[in-house]
């Protein structure tokens, strides 16, 4: 289905909005994917996590194609400029869309960089397509089991994750998102991100997501994964997703994380290396929150960066 787009500040689309980067759709999984990317070289699929759409990689993006890569980031399904479809929301259908796209765009395979539940989605394909994924980073999201774990049987993190268990009421979250032109969303940013005012929760950066949470049926899409993850634990699908995510990671891991991070604690998001037979690397950013990437995005992607250019990233 086509996707509405209302004027903005920057001129045109609250979702391709302007930069050294170029927009283009692509189609995979049946259906239509809006990407914008950056340089030549090896593939680097970003994916986004909740609220947000493409443009939280608006600061990796130039210096991946600088350092010598071909960066993409990608919105996924229903949110930003790609398909807003009245199924397809579980982890296993978004990470064949992910997939999906690495193959339209001509590539072999892609290091996959997931924030949130990007990185959910993330885990989840390079179990599901290992030939697909080169390597593999992951941001404030530990592993799909670690998290349902967590969830369930850590209150603290049960407490931290409690968006989550209200997106679970029909209608009214999706109400409440975009209540008062989406001020809701500029709230979480703000509450999830670390102490020190950064670019992750300035104010242009807050109206840009609000702007695109506003197009109608974000809401609701960007709501039906978390109700998957919930409404699927006791229900069979969910057993055999949980059971099919036990098998290893064999790819080269970077985990990131927030010591801050109210969302996604550390001791929740530590310990999935216990799902990676391949080098695993942790790396905790001392005073940052949910948007490291964001919140200090020279620290987060020069990490990333070296870690993408080592050869042998060890243990």
């Amino acid at each position: 289905m086509t996707v509405p787009e209302s004027s903005s500040a920057n001129g045109g689309s609250p979702v391709r909005i302007d930069g050294p980067w170029t927009h283009r759709d692509v189609a995979a999984n049946g259906a239509r994917f809006h990407i914008a990317e950056m340089g030549d070289g090896p593939l680097v699929l970003l994916l986004h996590g909740f609220p947000q759409f493409w443009w939280t990689w608006r600061h990796q993006l130039p210096a991946l194609a600088e350092a010598g890569f071909r960066a993409v980031a990608m919105d996924l399904r229903g949110v930003g400029g790609s398909d807003r479809t009245p199924r397809g929301y579980d982890p296993a259908n978004l990470a064949l869309d992910i997939t999906g796209v690495i193959r339209s765009l001509g590539e072999p395979d892609a290091a996959l960089v997931g924030h949130d539940l990007g990185g959910y989605l993330a885990w989840t394909a390079a179990v599901m397509r290992p030939k697909l994924v080169r390597r593999l980073a992951v941001s404030s999201m530990p592993h799909p089991r670690r998290w349902r774990s967590a969830m369930l049987a850590d209150f603290s993190q049960t407490r931290a994750g409690s968006h989550v268990w209200g997106f679970q009421r029909p209608w009214l979250p999706e109400r409440q998102l975009v209540a008062d032109d989406a001020a809701l969303v500029g709230r979480l940013i703000e509450d999830w991100s670390g102490p020190n005012p950064r670019s992750a929760a300035d104010e242009e950066a807050l109206e840009v997501y609000r702007r695109a949470m506003c197009i109608p049926s974000t809401a609701h899409c960007s709501i039906e994964p978390y109700r998957w993850m919930v409404r699927s634990l006791a229900r069979p699908d969910g057993i055999q997703f949980n059971r099919r995510m036990k098998r290893p990671v064999r790819v080269p891991t970077l985990h990131l994380h927030g010591s801050l991070d109210p969302v996604m604690r550390t001791r929740s998001a530590a310990g999935s290396g216990q799902y990676v037979e391949a080098p695993y690397r942790w790396r905790l950013f001392d005073g940052l929150g949910h948007f490291p990437h964001e919140e200090d995005p020279v620290a987060f992607t020069t990490e990333l960066v070296n870690w993408l250019k080592d050869p042998e990233p060890d243990r």
